[in-house]
């Protein structure tokens, strides 16, 4: 199962001007950064990834899932992408993936499917922890360090 979610940086977390490439994107409401994580099927996150806020989650699809022995792949419409699906299919996984409106064949297993809840369950676990919720790190690998250790938390339960 893969899925992402946006966390905003508080305003002392913000980078230097100078440090490019610390996982902020800058949007109408300020700065943010989106977390994108695998979840195996007890829900425990085994891959964290780490990208500006505006950035779209199919483009860290194919990096979630890479090295994995897949089974079912449950995503929700931000993943739904032809490369994405092929990319499951060619590593004999299957895809439920929930399809945009342009989809002229919408495939969707709803009882694989209803098993996605998983994942949000996984995000409300990792955003009960302070530093998780709201960003105060500059550095994205300090931020990463932190889910790092808050996975190992949720593991440990």
């Amino acid at each position: 199962m893969v899925d992402g979610s946006i966390v905003r940086v508080h305003q002392h977390g913000a980078a230097k001007k100078q440090q490019n490439d610390e996982a902020m994107g800058l949007s109408r409401g300020g700065l943010s950064t989106k977390i994108h994580v695998a979840v195996d099927a007890l829900g425990n996150p085994v891959r964290l990834l780490l990208t500006a806020g505006q950035t779209s989650e199919y483009t860290q699809a194919e990096a979630l899932v890479a090295g994995f022995a897949l089974g079912y792949i449950l995503a929700d419409k931000g993943y739904d992408s032809d490369r994405f699906v092929a990319a499951i299919t060619a590593s004999q996984g299957i895809p439920v993936i929930h399809s945009k409106k342009n989809r002229k064949t919408p495939a969707l297993d709803k009882t694989h499917y209803k098993e996605r809840n998983l994942v949000e369950r996984l995000f409300q676990k990792l955003k009960h922890f302070r530093r998780v919720a709201t960003r105060y790190e500059r550095l994205a690998r300090n931020y990463l360090a932190m889910f790092c250790l808050v996975s190992t938390v949720i593991w440990l339960n």
